[in-house]
């Protein structure tokens, strides 16, 4: 949240996770930007047709059930969408694509999950591998650079994208670390790292927060709006 407002420049709004009883047409009507944090749940694999997770698998099917709609809705509203960390993974659910449930446990792929073996947060949250952006793609437009350095604190990620998603950056392991949708009205972007973490000592997490705050407040301005949520 501090994130936004500083990186941003909007008015953070927390969505409360009440699924099918969340108006939707209401909150829809007040915002003017939609960010999707990372969280400890993953996403329940029924919404992309992935094998059943293990019975210990901890699952948010009531934030599930907001977002996934929700996505869409703003997408169709023209609402611009950023995506952190499992925000990415919903992105590509709500709009068709499928996930990896453990990438640490496929062939080739590095561990990318969150260190288990220091408590410390600045370690943690820090930089641990470099991405490829996507020549010509919309962060290389961004950052001017073919690769930049990223944090790692998660288990899934994205394996078939969606339908409308172009790859914007990959690791070296081939795993899928940025998405765009270049036919969306507004911006409508997911990252696989936390950018919120010291997005300003990061350069292109910094110009993300810039981008995404500047659709926001062109979305609120062209409803006749002179505010950001």
């Amino acid at each position: 949240m501090q994130a936004l407002m500083e990186g941003a420049g909007g008015v953070p709004v927390m969505v409360p996770a009440f699924g099918e009883a969340l108006c939707f047409d209401s909150l829809l009507d007040a915002l003017d930007g939609l960010l999707l944090t990372g969280g400890r749940a993953n996403v329940e694999p029924h919404h992309y047709g992935g094998p059943p997770f293990p019975d210990d698998e901890f699952i948010d099917p009531a934030r599930d059930s907001t977002v996934l709609p929700l996505i869409r809705a703003c997408i169709d509203r023209g609402i611009p969408v950023f995506g952190i960390c499992r925000g990415i993974q919903e992105m590509n659910v709500a709009l068709g694509g499928s996930l990896h449930y453990r990438v640490h446990v496929l062939d080739g792929k590095m561990d990318h999950r969150m260190r288990r073996d220091t408590d410390d947060i600045e370690l943690r949250f820090g930089l641990r591998h470099p991405i490829r952006l996507t020549e010509g793609g919309y962060l290389h437009s961004l950052l001017g650079e073919t690769e930049t350095i990223v944090n790692s604190l998660h288990g899934q990620a994205i394996d078939r994208p969606a339908p409308g998603l172009e790859v914007d950056a990959v690791a070296e392991d081939g795993i899928i670390e940025a998405v765009h949708m270049p036919s969306a009205k507004n911006f409508t972007v997911g990252v696989q790292w936390h950018a919120e973490w010291r997005f300003e000592e990061h350069e292109l997490a910094k110009r993300l927060f810039e981008e995404f705050g500047g659709a926001a407040r062109a979305s609120a301005l062209r409803r006749g709006k002179n505010r950001v949520a």
